[in-house]
């Protein structure tokens, strides 16, 4: 799963330093020689596109998705982990309503075969990030679920967002 790991972050950086290059290269062209590239806009959508489908799978491995957890968190550990269980169930039942459907989704460009306004390509060929993003998802929901299964993880790993904002508090303080 390491090179899943490593894929999901190279991708995701290489996609947003595509996306500033390319502003970049737009603004440079556009003030300073009166012209400019006119698939730019269209390869930046791609970019952020594949960002946020790889980027959603990434924030379910590392605990970055925001929830509330306030009454979770009064909860046993034993029963935390029991609705924690649910819940990783019940996301994996949504995604795979998502997956299916985007899937459908999918196909169904590709019979059509409709291309970019000012790319030679397929909408179908950068839309199939949709259905490979959330298999990411499932998959990473189905890591979660076996670490809890196991007992290796005894809650859902969520983005403490009162707890990061204290601590910036205490490091601005510091300083």
């Amino acid at each position: 799963m390491k090179i899943l790991d490593h894929f999901e972050e190279w991708a995701m950086s290489l996609m947003l330093l595509a996306m500033t290059t390319l502003a970049f290269m737009q603004v440079v062209r556009r003030y300073m020689f009166s012209t400019g590239y006119p698939w730019t806009l269209e390869v930046t959508m791609i970019c952020f596109a594949c960002m946020i489908f790889l980027g959603i799978s990434y924030g379910v491995r590392v605990g970055a998705h925001i929830g509330v957890d306030a009454l979770v968190n009064l909860m046993s550990p034993v029963t935390r982990r029991y609705v924690s269980i649910l819940a990783v169930v019940l996301s994996l039942v949504y995604v795979s309503f998502i997956l299916a459907g985007s899937w459908t989704y999918v196909s169904k460009m590709m019979e059509v075969g409709i291309e970019f306004d000012d790319l030679p390509l397929e909408r179908w060929k950068v839309l199939i990030v949709m259905p490979i993003g959330y298999a990411m998802v499932a998959l990473r929901f189905a890591q979660l679920l076996w670490a809890l299964l196991t007992g290796s993880a005894t809650s859902l790993r969520l983005a403490d967002e009162a707890a990061d904002a204290l601590k910036m508090k205490v490091e601005e303080a510091k300083s």
